[in-house]
């Protein structure tokens, strides 16, 4: 059989392993059962395994299998968790139509997972000068703990990658950059009064409603610049008749490479009034990712181009973890995609997974 053909029967498992992130889905099924599956598939193929637990203690293993041979380590990462899967009538059957393969984690990303894999088997057994290391993670779709403990354990199994191909649904083209983001909970407090008498009050739910005018103004300025600035959730009074003394929202900053994610904190104080008695809480953040100009990423990504026919211009909107394997080595992106991502139609385009396969083979041998 074809490595083609391999990853398409590979695919076709994979998506019939139920895998949905718990993080976003209370008592989903979690990583274990993908990880053992290819954990027992690769060491058959010669692979050294390790299995590398969340840093939380909780049952949500990545898994690190390292081929064979001397040279330079290329790292080949995936995620394998999935987003929750309301409204799919049969989400882990794979469903094919033509060159499109239907299923939950289909394109997001069991499809570019399924290409690492039986590549890295097939590099793992000719000559390549390469030596490849499969990172296949958990909860890449929610607090991305996988990629982070996998991270840490590198050094300590003498593992220090020269380069990271990361196999996010890209439809083959080559990411440039990625953004960044930041997530900020603003809490307003006023003073409570009876709403016949505001005037013995302080109303929290007005004051936060001069922020979020503020906030969109901000926003048009940000968004010449490539990033984004909104907010996502508000929240406020208790009762009718009672002046509300609290009220908060979540801010979402999006950031574009040369920009600082923790910056939002800047850019929404400067927003209030002096006046106000409020606090800010940075919730979360992930900093933006640009592809290196020069050095083997930059080098692997024009000559994936060359031979995908495709180019090197993906510009993502949206964060992957090219940032966190950035830290390690230099690192690029390029996977096989379709259509429905997170919807209940998700499907990957079978020729891009089989060409991502071919490619990798052929230019890392």
């Amino acid at each position: 059989m074809s490595p083609e053909h391999e990853a398409v029967e590979l695919l076709t498992q994979l998506v019939g392993i139920d895998s949905v992130n718990p993080g976003l889905v209370n008592g989903a099924a979690g990583e274990a059962d993908i990880v053992r599956f290819l954990a027992t598939r690769l060491e058959a193929n010669g692979f050294t395994i390790h299995i590398v637990p969340s840093q939380d203690e909780t049952n949500r293993p990545s898994l690190v299998a390292v081929g064979p041979g001397e040279g330079p380590t290329v790292v080949l990462n995936g995620h394998l968790d999935t987003v929750g899967v309301k409204g799919m009538e049969n989400p882990f059957t794979a469903q094919v139509e033509g060159d499109k393969l239907f299923a939950r984690g289909a394109a997001d990303m069991k499809g570019g997972v399924a290409a690492l894999v039986v590549a890295a088997e097939h590099l793992s057994r000719s000559s390549s000068s390469y030596r490849p290391l499969l990172a296949l993670v958990a909860d890449e779709e929610d607090a991305s703990m996988g990629s982070e403990a996998v991270i840490a354990a590198l050094p300590g199994l003498g593992i220090h990658p020269d380069l990271c191909l990361i196999a996010e649904p890209t439809g083959l083209d080559l990411a440039v950059s990625l953004r960044g983001f930041a997530v900020v909970r603003a809490r307003i407090s006023g003073r409570a009064a009876h709403s016949s008498q505001p005037e013995l009050g302080i109303n929290a739910v007005t004051q936060l409603g001069h922020l979020l005018s503020a906030i969109e103004n901000k926003a048009q300025e940000i968004r010449e610049t490539g990033g984004d600035l909104m907010v996502t959730m508000v929240r406020g009074g208790e009762s009718s008749f009672v002046i509300p003394d609290e009220a908060e929202c979540i801010i979402e900053l999006r950031t574009v490479p040369g920009q600082r994610s923790d910056q939002v904190l800047e850019v929404v104080r400067s927003l209030g009034d002096s006046t106000w008695t409020w606090d800010l809480e940075l919730v979360a953040s992930r900093e933006a990712w640009q592809l290196q100009a020069e050095g083997p990423a930059a080098h692997l990504s024009q000559a994936l181009a060359l031979e995908l026919g495709t180019k090197l211009n993906f510009v993502a909107p949206y964060w992957m973890e090219a940032p966190l394997w950035e830290e390690v080595c230099p690192t690029l992106i390029c996977g096989p995609t379709g259509g429905g991502l997170h919807a209940i139609d998700e499907w990957v385009d079978l020729r891009q997974v089989r060409s991502l396969c071919s490619a990798l083979i052929k230019l890392l041998a």
